[in-house]
């Protein structure tokens, strides 16, 4: 939904902080509604040989995630799916703007794929469910924690999967594209071997604001998935640098999507 015209931004205005919330408590309503639908058969997929399992819960996931989207009056189109080559398997680092970034990101993700997520939004109840099943958590107040999850996600691109991070660490609230990176995507990548394909998200912020409480605003978002990056010959750092270069420089070009 396209509600810029001539400078006058009807998401923005009065009106806009109404239907904001409005909207928020349909989207509220459709999300709890099909999530009980879905978590039944997810539950299903915890006793499946992985990574069939995981692959099995992706496209339950996309499939609510889909429905939620329909109905709420938003879509995702994602651009670069043919970034992935048959039989391998990928560290995908995602930009992260909004709360809507990692319901949509698991499921665009071709192949069956893990999220690194934290470990409170797993306490939830029935939402948890869904959440821990595709996900690795992590306590990041525990050094114990932070290791575990580090020898997790290596096991997770050990048995054929992709591994999703947000290297960010936080959601961005900046006025910049993209905050610092973190250093464990690409630690994993050198120590792996594993190339890294980055995802920038388009609009999620306008979904779902981090400035806006209880606010939801319909609207196309796009996932774009850009050409592999090779840890070959790089440290962690130069392959940090050398990656958010790329993304900023992106997002920047692409900034008419906003």
């Amino acid at each position: 939904m396209n509600t810029k015209k001539k400078g006058f931004s009807l998401r923005d205005s009065i009106v806009g902080a109404i239907l904001g919330r409005i909207f928020a408590i349909w989207a509220l309503i459709v999300f709890v509604v099909s999530m009980l639908i879905i978590v039944i058969p997810v539950a299903f997929t915890n006793g499946m040989e992985e990574p069939e399992g995981t692959e099995k819960f992706r496209k339950f996931g996309k499939a609510w995630i889909h429905s939620f989207l329909f109905f709420s009056g938003c879509r995702i189109k994602p651009q670069g799916v043919g970034s992935f080559m048959p039989n391998e398997n990928y560290i995908v680092i995602v930009n992260h703007n909004s709360l809507m970034d990692i319901p949509i990101s698991t499921p665009e993700i071709p192949g069956p794929n893990k999220t690194i997520a934290k470990v409170e939004l797993s306490r939830i109840p029935i939402f948890g469910v869904i959440y821990k099943r595709g996900s690795i958590l992590v306590d990041r107040k525990d050094p114990d924690s932070r290791r575990d999850s580090y020898r997790q996600m290596k096991g997770v691109l050990s048995g054929g999967m992709h591994m999703c991070i947000y290297p960010e660490g936080t959601r961005n609230k900046t006025d910049k594209p993209l905050k610092e990176f973190q250093d464990g995507a690409f630690r994993l990548s050198v120590e792996t071997g594993k190339a890294i394909i980055p995802a920038l998200l388009f609009n999620t912020k306008k979904v779902l604001p981090w400035d806006k409480p209880f606010f939801f605003w319909p609207s196309k978002m796009e996932m774009h998935f850009l050409p592999p990056i090779y840890p070959d010959g790089l440290d962690a750092k130069q392959l940090k640098d050398k990656c958010h270069q790329i993304m900023s420089g992106y997002y920047k070009m692409h900034e008419h999507l906003l």
